[in-house]
């Protein structure tokens, strides 16, 4: 890791937003103010944070008519969510056996959106996001149950997929424990986090959707578990780390820059020493270790001019605000009519 060139964010300037949130792995800015993030509250669904400090729930109501149709013995377990037009969501459903993308409407219906590619259903999904071109690129981490086997190096069976059109084709593979894909501001090239592989990875978008040129945009380091990704507006890539609540920048010549860190140096030692002889699970993941964060997994730029970061966490019923030293690039999302949303969150009540 290069010295940095941005200055270190202190742990006294953070702040926190929201409370009582369950799991909100992913955090989702919108230019309203309204910050969103996935809900394991009952059957799953959303939770909204106010400008204000308010929060509410945007729970799905058909969830059970759902599940038992698509033979999903358990709750809506989002993990990550993608914003779309009206204020309606795309939800990666993280099951313990199954996944899929499911749709939540604003009135909290849900429906699926994507639950089988190649004719076999798909395995628990970890992320969907959908592009300026209107594709949606979906990730799996593994294909090993349960999901905890794939927490070592020499395992790579994750997959991205892409829907064009209303097809979807699984476009690139034996990845290690993919996790956030975004599309680079420059739209030609899909960027991605290998987890347990510890790299960020590039490919070159192609025609409907197809990944080629694959290329290791930059190894990481010990301690270092990359989870979340966001751009700025300079097209340099922002990563958050689990286990070590890390936050780095990455530029496009692979330099990797230290911006924040909170973790306790013996557990860290603990998960590192644990990931280097194959025996990492989840009693590793389900500590939180950090004095303040806890378990960060994902960073969204916000605010007006897109200069502050929330981030997204395993762990806590709140998420960290921070200012950030460049402003981010503006996502696809960012100006999105949501008022069927918002009128609809009008008649729900707030979470205490």
């Amino acid at each position: 890791m290069k010295p940095s060139h941005i200055s270190r964010a202190d742990l006294g300037d953070l702040a926190f937003v929201g409370h009582g949130l369950s799991r909100p792995e992913c955090a989702v800015a919108h230019s309203s103010g309204l910050i969103f993030t996935p809900d394991w509250t009952d059957d799953g669904g959303i939770s909204v944070i106010y400008p204000n400090g308010d929060v509410k729930r945007h729970l799905a109501k058909n969830w059970s008519d759902i599940a038992r149709k698509f033979e999903l013995d358990e709750p809506l377990r989002p993990n990550g969510i993608c914003l779309l037009e009206e204020g309606s969501f795309l939800l990666a459903h993280l099951g313990s056996e199954r996944g899929g993308v499911f749709h939540l409407t604003p009135d909290g219906v849900v429906s699926p959106h994507l639950c089988e590619i190649d004719g076999d259903p798909l395995p628990p999904t970890n992320f969907v996001t959908v592009d300026a071109e209107n594709r949606t690129w979906v990730t799996v981490s593994t294909r090993r149950l349960p999901r905890a086997l794939a927490y070592r190096s020499d395992v790579a069976d994750g997959f991205i997929a892409v829907i064009v059109d209303g097809a979807a084709n699984i476009v690139a593979d034996n990845l290690g424990y993919t996790n956030e894909c975004v599309p680079h501001p420059d739209g030609k090239r899909l960027f991605v986090n290998e987890t347990f592989a510890r790299r960020l990875t590039s490919f070159d978008i192609g025609p409907n959707g197809s990944l080629t040129n694959r290329k290791t945009v930059a190894e990481l380091g010990e301690g270092t578990f990359p989870d979340g990704l966001a751009f700025d507006q300079r097209g340099d890539a922002w990563l958050t780390s689990i286990v070590s609540n890390r936050v780095l920048r990455v530029t496009d010549a692979g330099d990797v820059e230290a911006f924040l860190e909170d973790v306790d140096a013996q557990h860290l030692e603990t998960v590192e020493q644990a990931w280097k002889t194959h025996t990492m699970g989840r009693p590793h993941l389900d500590k939180s270790a950090g004095h303040l964060l806890k378990n960060i997994s994902n960073l969204a730029f916000c605010g007006d001019e897109l200069d502050h970061g929330v981030l997204g966490c395993l762990l806590g019923g709140q998420l960290a605000t921070m200012k950030m030293p460049v402003r981010g690039h503006r996502p696809h999302h960012w100006t999105f009519d949501i008022e069927p949303l918002t009128q609809a969150l009008m008649q729900m009540p707030k979470i205490k």
